[in-house]
């Protein structure tokens, strides 16, 4: 740990309290606008769209202007959508709140690359680590996120107006700490050096895998974490339960940061993710085995911390898949692939969990967690395989 990815932690921390405010009340700022009640989530599924779309841009401009310079531009356009979405729930315009959100997702698909410039910033002998101390900066947002919802709610006349204009702070907390970090410098770019094409970069199997398992892991993730606090409430258990159930989850899902690095670096990625998917098997055994406070929150921990390993061993595979020249592109790739996944679960786990019930959500999301355990074991096979002809 130095002073650099000490302030990459507190962005990371600042960043992730920006995304639990917005989890938090977009859509019960969107069920008091929508026009119809179906349309409540949309300003939740902006925020995810809007990454998604913004993932080709931002690598454009991390590539032309450098970590630093793009980063601070994600934060300035988290800033002016906050007061958008503030002014929106003020003159109660829903769709203005939707493209708000959509335009937040900028900042979204901005900040999803802290986490690379941890592992420049730290060198390549301490990378597994570096990613792994920087997204522990997340804990910060599952204290403040739900906290600074709660205390900003009745600010003013309008509910939750206020929770958008102290976003507009948080962002502003985010340049401050931003302009203290020193990112390593960009090497000039040489003629001719301008890496693989992205399609000869996402045929390697390290990237398929890489992507696929931090995709398929947010997925399993978001699916079930969005459907709980429906979940919860057909079966009759108060808010505050489920306010309690996803800080908990949220923990699970960044404290091992303190760990799963040194975790990786001894042992390898692979088998770390392994244990991830043992703890996805345990979180739906546990949601299976029924629907009572305590196994709710065991499960949604478990869940946080499957998520960790899988998706920090997910990230620490992906460095070994492309060159300085080809990072850019490369990390716009991945970040499509969990953005899109994440949109289709956002929208998929309300309507599930509303017409299937919490059992069957969970029985569905098995044979993904199977399916993310077959990308793990075919490229230790594979893997495995080239160690043997270089051997021999």
């Amino acid at each position: 740990m130095n002073r650099n990815l000490g302030l990459l932690a507190l962005c990371q921390g600042l960043f992730l309290t920006n995304n639990v405010t917005f989890i938090a009340i977009n859509g019960l700022v969107g069920l008091a606008l929508a026009p119809l009640g179906w349309m409540a989530t949309l300003p939740v599924m902006g925020y995810v769209v809007g990454g998604a779309l913004s993932t080709g841009v931002v690598a454009r401009t991390q590539s032309r202007f450098g970590r630093k310079a793009s980063f601070q531009l994600g934060l300035v356009v988290a800033f002016l959508s906050a007061l958008l979405c503030a002014y929106a729930a003020f003159s109660k315009n829903f769709w203005l709140l939707c493209a708000a959100t959509v335009v937040a997702g900028y900042y979204n698909a901005n900040a999803g690359l802290y986490r690379f410039a941890a592992a420049e910033v730290a060198g390549a002998t301490a990378q597994e680590k570096a990613v792994s101390l920087v997204m522990a900066g997340g804990l910060l947002g599952a204290v403040a996120g739900p906290n600074l919802a709660a205390y900003t709610r009745n600010l003013f006349e309008v509910p939750f107006a206020g929770a958008y204009i102290a976003l507009a702070g948080v962002a502003l907390l985010g340049m401050l700490a931003l302009s203290f970090i020193t990112f390593p410098p960009v090497p000039p770019k040489k003629a001719g050096r301008q890496g693989r094409p992205l399609r000869e970069i996402m045929r390697q199997p390290v990237f398929i895998v890489a992507a696929a398992t931090g995709a398929l892991s947010f997925g399993i993730m978001n699916l079930l974490m969005a459907a709980t606090p429906i979940a919860m409430q057909m079966c009759g258990l108060p808010f505050s339960d489920a306010a309690l159930v996803l800080e908990w989850h949220v923990i699970g899902m960044f404290a091992p940061g303190f760990f799963t690095g040194h975790l990786i670096k001894r042992f390898g990625a692979l088998p770390i993710m392994g244990v991830g998917i043992a703890l996805y098997l345990g979180c739906i055994a546990v949601a299976l085995s029924g629907v009572n406070l305590h196994q709710f929150l065991i499960a949604l921990f478990l869940l946080g911390m499957g998520w960790n390993f899988v998706f920090t061993g997910s990230t620490t595979l992906s460095l070994s898949a492309y060159t300085a020249e080809e990072k850019d592109r490369a990390q716009g790739a991945l970040n499509f692939f969990v953005f899109a996944t994440l949109a289709l679960s956002s929208f998929a786990s309300g309507v599930l969990v509303t017409t299937r019930g919490w059992t069957l959500l969970n029985w569905g999301s098995l044979p993904v967690v199977l399916l993310t355990a077959g990308a793990l074991l075919w490229l230790a096979v594979v893997t495995k395989r080239a160690q043997n002809q270089r051997t021999t």
